[in-house]
């Protein structure tokens, strides 16, 4: 089978891959290999209390201090924020400065390679961002996280940035009319004095910050099923017991199994959908326990939730397991849980299904770049707010830019270089680059040029075509037209005849140059053609507008 591929590599030289970063202060001297929370809740006040045990490798020597990042109480904060009370190594206090959101801890000394040290933080404050305590729709008192993107330093002194991915213990102490959660699994349940309970959940999987999670409230709590070893629950408010239990039965287990197969093994050992007060809107992919709006419960079992708890669990895939190094990349995350929630799709709901969603994504992102940006590009070069790192576009571009490789590197070669991507990220970070030398790997083609016009610059292109009969022929004539950007595409045309019938699908080839292309062909004597179709079988992300005539 010849492949079919969206670039013609010997034509033109390809766009400079640009180096990019976004704004945080990495220091890759430094490895935090994992936190131990201990937070303290309570319904008298919203304080919460806290110390964070921080165990960090320094990979290189000469270093004698330790950068945290945690929100800090001020006056434009109306006294929210953490005040930082003590800090101690081995039992003696260190000196800090805490300004600026930034906790810098003097060690006194500089600390040689490769030794761990343990550092405790003890601090105390109302969180000025990244929990939400109050009331749910019930009116009931709730503690839920929602640390997106760079918030959990709202409530946690940490590493706040994907880059350095840690192991987490969450110690929790509340009330003990409150059930609470947290990611990885429960280590220990206890009742304590004064009406309140410990629960100590461990997670072992090195993770990014802005999957931690806590959640305290009054839950009706079930165990719905067991992929493997992998137990599977679901969390709701206790009033919704009966409709919420329905809702989330399904389709996780399906979920777990088909993505486990397709690309590699879940690093949790636990998966729980919780519905959430901090998440208003849609879904979060908190690590092995995903949070959804309370919208989410119905009783009705609705599709389009469905459709979200698909995407959060394909997120422990991608975004999880693998992570982003830098925030730039951040489609490596959300346009991969977009498509393979597709590809779920498509595997359990049928062709049909998948193909409306993958109609839905192009459309979406066809109206974004004529009304919104056209110079948008999914990976920018330089990315300063950190709390500004997503958009619309990395999903369902994301989303079209696999579609398009799988479709033609063929989906055996695509699977293969996604395994073996996964395979070497998996609980550690990658970048765009690893991507595609992956599926270089799996394929044996040089990909630059298509990474570069798809990631790297702005714009889809516009492709217009002109068709004419002309004794027993069908000819056809493309050309692009958007208004900047160049694209080495393959463009797809059939012909519909008078009878019904379509015509074999014929291949033009655009090269970055924009020079129109023409072909023609014979019609088998099915009388007229009536109709030209361009991209009949929906594997190109272009605007298509298509003119009967020379």
């Amino acid at each position: 089978m010849i492949q079919r591929l969206l670039f013609l590599l010997l034509l033109v030289g390809p766009v400079a891959a640009q180096d990019y970063s976004d704004s945080y202060p990495k220091n890759t001297g430094i490895d935090i290999q994992g936190y131990v929370f201990h937070l303290t809740v309570t319904d008298d006040s919203d304080v919460v209390m806290g110390r964070t045990d921080v165990d960090a490798r320094y990979v290189t020597a000469g270093q004698s201090a330790l950068r945290l990042d945690l929100l800090g109480k001020t006056a434009e904060r109306e006294g929210k924020g953490m005040e930082v009370t003590r800090v101690t190594m081995d039992g003696a206090e260190l000196s800090y400065a805490h300004a600026n959101d930034a906790l810098v801890i003097d060690l006194g000394s500089p600390v040689e390679a490769g030794k761990r040290i343990t550092i405790s933080v003890e601090y105390q404050g109302i969180p000025a961002d990244g929990m939400d305590i109050g009331p749910n729709t019930y009116g009931d008192r709730t503690f839920f996280s929602d640390n997106w993107s760079s918030r959990v330093r709202g409530w946690l002194p940490v590493v706040d940035h994907p880059y350095d991915k840690a192991t987490t213990e969450m110690i929790i102490v509340h009330p003990s009319h409150y059930q609470s959660t947290s990611n990885g699994v429960l280590a220990e349940s206890s009742d304590l004095e004064g009406g309140m309970r410990m629960t100590h959940w461990v997670n072992d999987v090195p993770t990014a910050t802005w999957l931690y999670f806590i959640g305290v409230a009054r839950m009706a709590v079930q165990q719905v099923d067991k992929y493997g070893d992998v137990p599977i629950e679901t969390w709701v408010y206790w009033q919704d017991r009966e409709k919420g239990f329905h809702d989330f039965a399904e389709p996780s287990k399906a979920v777990l199994a088909y993505y486990s197969d397709l690309i590699g093994p879940y690093v949790n050992k636990r998966l729980g959908n919780i519905v959430s007060n901090a998440t208003p809107g849609g879904g979060m992919e908190a690590a092995s326990i995903p949070a959804y709006a309370h919208s989410s419960v119905s009783g009705n079992r609705e599709m389009r939730w469905q459709y979200v708890i698909i995407h959060e669990i394909a997120h422990q895939w991608f975004g999880n397991a693998v992570t982003e190094y830098h925030w730039n990349d951040v489609w490596l995350s959300e346009g991969f849980a977009t498509y393979y929630t597709l590809l779920f799709r498509e595997h359990h709901y049928g062709k049909d299904n998948f193909m409306q969603g993958l109609l839905q994504s192009r459309q979406s992102v066809r109206n974004f770049y004529a009304e919104t940006d056209y110079d948008f590009a999914l990976v920018r070069p330089y990315i300063e707010d950190l709390n500004n790192v997503s958009g619309g576009m990395m999903y369902q571009k994301g989303a079209w830019i696999l579609h398009m490789l799988r479709r033609n590197l063929g989906e055996d070669v695509f699977n293969a270089g996604i395994a073996s991507y996964y395979a070497e990220f998996m609980n550690k970070n990658a970048q765009t680059a690893d991507l595609r030398r992956h599926l270089e790997e799996a394929s044996g083609q040089d990909l630059q040029q298509f990474f570069d016009q798809w990631l790297f610059q702005g714009g889809i292109p516009s492709i217009a075509a002109n068709w004419w009969m002309e004794d027993g022929h069908v000819h056809v004539k493309v050309r692009q037209t958007q208004p900047d950007y160049r694209f080495e595409v393959e463009v797809d045309a059939q012909a519909r005849f008078e009878d019904g019938s379509l015509s074999d699908v014929i291949t033009l080839s655009l090269s970055a140059d924009g020079a129109e292309v023409s072909r023609s062909f014979d019609s088998d004597g099915r009388g007229p053609a009536v109709e030209l179709i361009l991209d009949p079988n929906v594997r190109l992300l272009a605007n298509f507008d298509v003119s009967e005539g020379r």
